[in-house]
């Protein structure tokens, strides 16, 4: 006797709901944030966008007003994200949200991936040289062993 199993067609999809994609204005961020959305679209996604406000102890800051200077940097990768949006309105259509976490990336990104619920994490690839000895936040996504991490170079 031989069954027969039958093939339906499946609405939806058995990706990611949620992709979080941190930001933080480089440019392998901003290769990461567009990888991201097409990720998104194409899997009917919410594209959680974050960046990580970095906490400076207040000896560190040397009298600049950090957080005011933070505070900037969201603000202009929102604008940023929102001038993209418009502009491919109606030819990409991608749901989307912008978060801020205080702390250091790794664990501001940790933070954002538990609280948001994340299927997945994308990052750019670390720019800076010294990572390559201690180890970037991608890296240590990755160890973490919690989501599937994407990096984009």
């Amino acid at each position: 006797m031989t069954e027969q199993h039958s093939h339906r067609f499946e609405r939806g999809t058995d990706g990611p709901k949620v992709i979080v994609v941190g930001v933080d204005g480089s440019d392998s961020s901003l290769r990461a944030a567009a990888y991201a959305a097409g990720l998104a679209r194409r899997q009917r996604a919410l594209l959680a966008v974050v960046y990580v406000q970095p906490v400076l102890a207040a000896g560190a800051a040397l009298g600049v007003p950090v957080a005011e200077t933070t505070d900037e940097i969201a603000e202009d990768l929102v604008a940023q994200i929102r001038e993209s949006a418009e502009r491919l309105k109606g030819i990409f259509e991608v749901r989307w949200e912008f978060h801020t976490f205080r702390g250091d990336p790794y664990n501001g990104l940790v933070t954002a991936a538990d609280e948001l619920k994340a299927d997945a994490v994308v990052v750019g690839a670390s720019e800076q040289a010294g990572h390559r000895i201690v180890g970037s936040v991608a890296v240590r996504l990755v160890k973490a062993g919690r989501w599937p991490v994407t990096v984009v170079p």
